[in-house]
C-alpha cells in the first residue's frame, strides 16, 4: 500500500513531495513549495527547508526536535502559480505537544519565485 502524503494532497508521497525533497524537480507553485516544506518539517528534512528557504531571512540551522506534526490545511493561496513572480499561502499546521495536546498554529506564508525557483520568504503566523 503506498504511503499518503503528509501535506494533505490526497496524493501518495511518491507522486507528491518525496521528488521535490529529493531535488528530482522543483515545486511549480508556491502552494506547492509550501506544502513540501511542512512535509520537510514532518520528516525533519532541514537540509530541504534551508535549501527552500530565501537567503535574505534564511536562519542558520533550525530545531525541529520534539514537534510531531499531525495535519496541514491549506486556507487560502494568492498568486504563486506557474507564471507568477510572488505568492502568499495561509494554512494552519497541528501538531502535537508531548503531554499529547493538539496545536494549531495558522500562518501567512510569502514566496518569491528566483532563477525559476520558489522560495519561502517569511511568514505571519496568528
Amino acid at each position: 500500500m503506498a504511503l499518503a502524503c503528509p501535506c494533505g494532497s490526497e496524493s501518495t508521497y511518491a507522486d507528491c513531495c518525496r521528488p521535490l525533497l529529493r531535488g528530482e524537480r522543483e515545486a511549480t507553485t508556491a502552494s506547492a513549495l509550501m506544502r513540501s516544506r511542512y512535509t520537510a518539517y514532518v520528516r525533519r528534512d532541514e537540509d530541504y527547508l534551508l535549501r527552500t528557504w530565501h537567503p535574505s531571512t534564511r536562519p542558520a540551522a533550525l530545531d525541529l526536535v520534539g514537534v510531531h506534526w499531525r495535519g496541514l490545511v491549506v486556507n487560502a493561496a494568492t498568486d504563486g502559480g506557474a507564471s507568477d513572480g510572488t505568492g502568499t499561502v495561509t494554512f494552519t499546521a497541528l501538531w502535537e505537544q508531548q503531554d499529547g495536546a493538539l496545536e494549531s498554529m495558522k500562518e501567512r506564508s510569502r514566496f518569491v519565485r528566483e532563477d525559476g525557483r520558489w522560495l519561502y520568504l517569511d511568514g505571519d503566523a496568528d
